[in-house]
């Protein structure tokens, strides 16, 4: 019992260690690309973080497994290093025992892995496609930043301002420049309103209007000298209404439930992936303890790389497998099972190889004292 918890208590600080370093990099990387998407206007800033949160769990589904995996290898790489697997082995620690109370911590993390996969991860999917279609119904306005131009997404129309209010309704100092095209996406040239001030207003029907004051609008075309120049007092614009959609369309973020019995077969693909993950947890498990078995004089990074090597492949043919099922290139029955089989199959071969190459060895010995 007390080499159980020792274990078991090895390998999951190695592996909150491991696990926190990967998510930290990982969101650091999705943080810088939102808040680009943030600065060009295509996210509120406010929201950065809640999507954060929302993405989280889907984050976590994919680190545990890896952390799990290189846990086992460091942390039982140091008891190889420092002859402490030598001694638990001459009191009878095989590599299946080992194996076996690795499961414990394996299994916690199954769980846990599991219950992101099935649950949390689809509910966190779901609230962040609600809050892009609600940032998908903000109009530039609402996204604007003083001092700095900002793009509308299709690229039709920039906008500037040099002040805007804290209730973002009245803006001074405004530049609009719009490419005006026709319904049949002919070139029409450009159009540039220039503004001291303007407001927002709603009307009584719900429309909402950019009131501009003083200001002038150029057309024409650039490279042409027949531009023309109109000067107003007061201009209205139109803006469109936001059009906040309710509807979530992507698999990822549908409930587990939804899939189970489906006969689409991308719906049937999500789910067998979603069950995929915790399978992966035991059998990268199966690999590692093998793997995790060096030679002192060696160090405890010689098969670092060779094991990670081995994840990367495992992983890339379940996404290459998954995508082929979207496909329909392999049968539904088939599905993904039979990458977990492969894998399945070289960790026992892993597993079981140094003790039958050990017995092997022995009764080869034991053949040639026989003979002299």
């Amino acid at each position: 019992m007390i080499v159980f918890r020792y274990l078991s208590r090895e390998v999951m600080l190695t592996l909150s260690a491991v696990s926190a370093v990967l998510l930290v990099i990982i969101m650091s990387g999705r943080f810088i690309k939102y808040l680009a998407q943030a600065a060009s206007g295509l996210l509120d800033p406010g929201s950065l973080f809640l999507i954060m949160g929302f993405r989280l769990p889907g984050f976590l589904q994919l680190i545990l497994p890896l952390g799990l995996f290189l846990g086992i290898l460091l942390s039982y790489g140091r008891l190889y290093l420092e002859s402490e697997m030598t001694v638990l082995s001459a009191t009878g620690m095989s590599q299946q025992r080992l194996f076996f109370i690795t499961l414990f911590p394996a299994t916690l993390v199954a769980v846990v892995v599991a219950w992101l996969s099935l649950s949390l991860a689809p509910q966190g999917a779901n609230q962040f496609q609600l809050l892009l279609n609600k940032q998908d119904a903000l109009t530039e306005f609402d996204t604007l930043e003083p001092g700095r131009f900002q793009a509308l997404r299709d690229g039709t129309r920039v906008t500037y301002t040099e002040r805007m209010t804290d209730d973002r309704i009245h803006l001074g100092g405004v530049f609009i420049s719009q490419k005006n095209v026709s319904s049949d996406n002919k070139d029409r040239g450009i159009s540039v309103l220039v503004a001291e001030k303007g407001r927002q207003e709603i009307r009584p029907d719900g429309n909402r209007y950019l009131i501009l004051d003083n200001g002038y609008r150029y057309d024409g075309n650039p490279g042409q000298a027949d531009y023309r120049v109109i000067k107003y007092d007061e201009y209205g614009v139109l803006l469109a209404k936001p059009d906040v959609s309710d509807e979530v369309t992507d698999r990822d973020a549908m409930p587990t439930r939804s899939l189970i019995g489906s006969d689409d077969i991308r719906l049937r693909a999500e789910l067998q992936w979603r069950i995929s993950l915790p399978l992966l947890v035991f059998i990268v498990t199966l690999m590692a303890v093998p793997l995790s078995r060096v030679n002192p004089r060696q160090g405890r990074f010689l098969k670092l790389l060779p094991a990670i090597l081995l994840y990367m492949a495992y992983l890339t043919v379940l996404i290459a497998a998954r995508g082929a099922l979207d496909k329909g290139k392999i049968p539904a029955a088939l599905g993904l099972w039979w990458v977990h089989g492969i894998f399945l199959a070289i960790g026992l071969g892993m597993l079981y190889w140094e003790p039958l190459r050990l017995k092997m060895a022995s009764r080869r010995s034991a053949l040639e004292v026989a003979r002299g």
